[in-house]
């Protein structure tokens, strides 16, 4: 039914929650391939085209969790490829998703509430109100 799953990575714990769900997911789907996607949004990677800067050492670390991430599960029998890209997180998710034919989107929720979702965003609102992709929400380990 799903053959091509976007796991939105944050390259922190609440990955550890994601990703056990979203393989055994995929494995269940049979033929399914996720897409480990991780939006680097710190300042170089949103002037990174604008300005024409070299990654930053934030984007390295990025490319080297999804690489290591992609290799673990490729060990694992689950087909992945990964993709990083740059600028705010609910748009390259949503354009990611699109552009590479998604037909799920995986993503954590953290369970902040109003305040919450005023100081720090919420990337998932966002997402939820703009695309026609259905969503997968796993709630993150340890948030409460």
């Amino acid at each position: 039914m799903y053959k091509r799953i976007l796991v939105a990575l944050e390259n922190s714990r609440a990955d550890h929650t994601l990703l056990p769900h979203i393989t055994a997911f995929a494995r269940m789907c049979g033929d399914s391939t996720l897409l480990l996607v991780h939006v680097a949004d710190g300042w170089a990677a949103r002037n990174y085209d604008s300005l024409q800067l070299v990654d930053s050492e934030e984007m390295r670390a990025d490319r080297e969790y999804l690489t290591k991430t992609a290799e673990k599960l490729n060990a694992e029998g689950v087909s992945v490829e990964t993709r990083l890209v740059l600028g705010d997180p609910a748009q390259q998710i949503l354009r990611t998703a699109a552009a590479e034919q998604c037909d799920l989107i995986a993503m954590t929720s953290h369970g902040h509430r109003f305040l919450g979702d005023l100081l720090f965003g919420s990337t998932i609102e966002v997402v939820r109100h703009r695309t026609d992709i259905p969503l997968l929400i796993v709630r993150a380990s340890g948030d409460k």
